[in-house]
């Protein structure tokens, strides 16, 4: 039916730019542009493809129609406009399920700033949107010790404020208020600082700079000495977080770059505003296909709406190769070199990992798209095993240079990750590296206990490791009386080979079958979940060290800064106010002075 759709109709597709579409029955699925519409038209129905998608498309057509355009530009504007109108069932859908942040500078006397999902028409101001709520808030907190604005919702119309109702607060008397609710700070003075504020989020701090420098000169001149400084260390601070932000080079100003990283059925977009040369925002958008495009087709769909979602104006656009369509409005730069190159290489990075990251997700819920039952059957077969592995339990050990030792366990059970009996275990009577004592004493911990609770044992226990960690487990077992009773495999960590106690020939499983890809997601999560306790466990250590060198600060003081910044880092770039909000005042000068 198909091919005879295509015969009826072949003679009288155009060579010339335009869209086509296909339907099955009355109903459109499929949009799409071409160059020259004969030529990719035909495609569909002489080429092999080995997407069973495409090729459930292709046998579903049932009547071709197509629409000529003066230009290639033109058939792509038409192509949005069909996909946004009918939405076929083919055509690839940005995955959107997210309500993104912005900044709102309120409509208001004195504005507040604040962060908001919600977009109203209420003649207020926002700056983004951002693709990071916990950015966002950083930003503010960064905003606030440079620039102090009112965070309190008092109504602060001027006939208000006349009525001297308000007192100051403590936010004046940290100096992170001007009080504009007394008076103390005029409605033009603050105007002046929303201003700064608008162009250190849009990346434009060469204006701020030179602000902060006249106000510093001016303080030098009034032999303001202290006020002087302050200037000086807000234009440092300024100068660090500018280089933080990922300074690309100021012969790239304003510019979008756009990449992608593709795989089967999935593609991820980044897409990067540099402004002023910053990197002020990084966007991955995550693409489903439904049929084989190519990569310059998924680009030609998606970049006009990521522009328009991110709101950018910017007429340049970085890309890895060209595109048959032109973008009207848009000078495309492939570059071979150069900061430009980097940038590019940068984005890729992101949608790479975007999509390996994606691809994890896919392994761990294999349930999805693989019967479960079947799965473990498989596995049993495979390993030649006498059960059905229902519960698989697998052991991973992770030291630093011979400190804060630790093991992880991890558990699945009917194919899934079963999180809530995941365990950590801190070695106690092995000290230094030693891989095989430490996996001895994990492994007859965790199963001693289970024998003392009479808790229902694992059918496979998979140790990460060679053959030296697969004995020194097997002796925890014997030690345990336990032989017969579960099966105890190792899990070589390069070439993936399965190996028995007392086997001198290991299994080894074809790369691509659901038994290995089982394993080694089982072996993936054991290395996640373990490094994870151990990064904790020694950034805890390090944290306590350094800040017990402090005289006169305590146990309690220490609980309360890291509770509330998380980091050590992060209470050495804290300001004096910063610290101030949850320490008593002298503490904070103690804890201030002694890291700066």
């Amino acid at each position: 039916m198909t091919s005879e759709v295509y015969k009826n109709i072949a003679h009288a597709l155009p060579q010339q730019p335009g869209i086509y579409k296909y339907y099955s029955g009355t109903q459109l699925v499929y949009v799409g542009k071409a160059k020259n519409i004969k030529k990719r038209v035909s495609s569909y129905f002489t080429k092999t493809f080995t997407s069973y998608k495409t090729v459930a498309l292709v046998k579903s057509i049932t009547h071709i129609d197509f629409t000529i355009t003066s230009s290639e530009q033109d058939a792509l504007f038409l192509e949005n406009s069909l996909i946004k109108e009918h939405q076929p069932k083919y055509n690839i859908e940005l995955k959107d399920d997210k309500t993104y942040p912005w900044l709102v500078i309120k409509k208001e006397a004195f504005p507040r700033i604040f962060l908001t999902r919600r977009k109203i028409q209420d003649g207020s101001e926002y700056l983004g949107p951002f693709t990071s709520v916990q950015n966002v808030r950083d930003l503010l907190k960064f905003l606030k010790y440079q620039i102090p604005y009112r965070t309190c919702k008092l109504n602060l119309a001027p006939s208000e404020i006349a009525k001297k109702k308000y007192k100051v607060c403590l936010e004046y008397h940290l100096g992170n208020c001007k009080a504009p609710c007394t008076g103390l700070q005029t409605e033009a003075d603050y105007n002046a600082d929303l201003l700064q504020i608008k162009n250190i989020v849009k990346g434009n701090l060469q204006p701020v700079l030179a602000h902060y420098k006249e106000k510093m000169e001016q303080h030098v001149a009034l032999m303001q000495y202290e006020k002087a400084s302050l200037y000086k260390k807000k234009m440092d601070y300024l100068i660090q977080y500018n280089a933080k932000s990922g300074v690309v080079n100021v012969q790239v100003k304003y510019a979008d770059v756009c990449t992608i990283a593709l795989q089967d059925d999935v593609a991820v977009i980044n897409y990067m505003l540099i402004g002023n040369g910053n990197i002020i925002n990084s966007h991955n958008h995550t693409i489903q296909l439904h049929i084989e495009e190519t990569a310059e087709e998924i680009l030609h769909t998606a970049i006009p709406q990521l522009k328009q979602l991110l709101q950018s104006s910017h007429v340049e656009i970085i890309l890895a190769s060209p595109l048959d369509f032109e973008l009207q409005g848009l000078h495309i730069t492939i570059p071979k070199g150069g900061d430009k190159k980097k940038l590019l290489d940068l984005s890729y990075k992101n949608a790479l990992y975007q999509l390996k990251e994606l691809q994890k997700t896919k392994r761990l819920h294999l349930h999805h798209t693989v019967d479960a039952d079947k799965l473990l059957q498989d596995l049993k077969t495979d390993l030649q095993l006498n059960e059905t592995p229902i519960h698989i339990e697998c052991f991973d050990n992770s030291n630093f240079q011979g400190s804060n030792a630790v093991s992880a366990m991890v558990c699945f059970k009917q194919g899934v990750a079963s999180k809530a009996d995941y365990r950590h275990y801190n070695v106690k009577t092995v000290t230094g590296i030693n891989d095989f004592a430490t996996m001895y004493e994990v492994v007859y911990r965790r199963y001693k206990r289970l024998q003392d609770e009479d808790t229902p044992l694992p059918q496979l226990v998979i140790i990460d490791g060679g053959k030296g960690q697969l004995s020194a487990a097997q002796e925890a077992i014997e030690k345990l009386n336990l032989n017969g009773k579960l099966t105890l495999v190792g899990l070589a960590k390069n070439v993936e080979e399965v190996f028995f106690v007392g086997d001198t020939q290991s299994i080894q499983l074809p790369y691509n079958s659901t038994s290995l890809t089982l394993l080694r997601t089982i072996r993936d999560e054991v290395h996640r979940f373990g490094i994870t306790h151990h990064r904790n466990k020694r950034s805890k250590a390090t944290f306590t060290s350094e800040l017990d060198k402090i005289a006169g600060i305590g146990k309690s003081t220490v609980e309360l800064l890291l509770k509330h910044f998380k980091s050590v880092q992060k209470i050495k770039e804290a300001t004096l106010p910063e610290l101030s909000q949850i320490i008593s005042e002298t503490r904070a000068k103690v804890i201030y002075h002694y890291f700066h």
